[in-house]
């Protein structure tokens, strides 16, 4: 039995294959749908241990804001990727004003933290330079792909869980994936695709591409383990700058006269 399982996962990680939105090869061994229903879980997890430590925000203003930069963003994805339309688009605006950063989970659950606004002073187009990058994340099925390495190095947990009589542990396992993939680094291909695919959205959406190199700028004056937060999951190359400078002139044909999309209701989660 052993055996069987043994070879079961090794076949899983030769022969789980997939492809990006921009025609990347991906090695999947969770399914996006999988990693949708694991980040669900791992989601209501996290924003559960927010609130309990009072830690979720409920400012008007900000809540406002953040709502309807995000909800452009997310009108511009469910126009070019339809099945999103029925993900659950929610923010977590997180009370940490030491803490640079922000994530997206497979199915739109998102999180912002007040260290964002706080240290950097975004501008609106910044920021919607930093959640449509995140969005890509999520689009490009990268939470999936993150889910898949943590599982891999954890794989005896599979195991056991696939060998015994309680299959729960198994899913354990992916559940626990989830959240892990959180702290994981993105690769540097995962990093360029949503750089991509982010200002993308970002200029459909109807804001300004220049933002893409303040906005990282910005980020690279941060420094400290917890402001740098940020970088720690989303490595910079030394050339991002000049990547995404090189994408601007093409991004700005795609909404010459930076019409505003509409705004898809996104909840704020308090």
């Amino acid at each position: 039995m052993k055996r069987i399982v043994l070879f079961l996962l090794t076949y899983s990680l030769l022969t789980a294959c997939a492809t990006s939105p921009t025609g990347r090869p991906q090695l999947m061994l969770v399914s996006p749908e999988s990693a949708v229903v694991e980040s669900k879980k791992a989601y209501l997890s996290t924003v559960g241990e927010l609130d309990k430590n009072d830690k979720l925000v409920n400012d008007p203003a900000l809540s406002k804001r953040v709502a309807t930069i995000t909800g452009r963003l997310v009108t511009v994805a469910i126009e070019k990727f339809p099945y999103t339309a029925k993900w659950e688009w929610s923010v977590a605006i997180v009370d940490e004003p030491d803490v640079v950063n922000a994530w997206c989970m497979a199915g739109g659950r998102m999180a912002v933290y007040t260290g964002l606004f706080d240290k950097l002073h975004l501008t609106d187009a910044e920021f919607a330079q930093i959640m449509g990058h995140e969005i890509s994340h999520a689009l490009a099925n990268h939470t999936a792909e993150q889910m898949s390495r943590a599982m891999a190095t954890t794989v005896g947990v599979v195991a056991v869980g696939a060998m015994s009589d309680r299959p729960g542990i198994a899913m354990g396992g992916a559940a626990m994936a989830a959240k892990v993939a959180l702290s994981l680094p993105n690769s540097r291909t995962a990093e360029k695709e949503a750089d991509q695919m982010g200002m993308e959205l970002a200029v459909l959406a109807g804001y300004d591409p220049d933002a893409a190199i303040s906005l990282w700028e910005k980020m690279a004056a941060q420094g400290g383990a917890r402001s740098a937060e940020f970088l720690s999951t989303h490595p910079a190359p030394g050339n991002r700058e000049a990547a995404l400078a090189a994408m601007i002139p093409a991004m700005r044909q795609l909404n010459p006269n930076g019409k505003l999309a509409a705004v898809h209701k996104v909840e704020i989660v308090h």
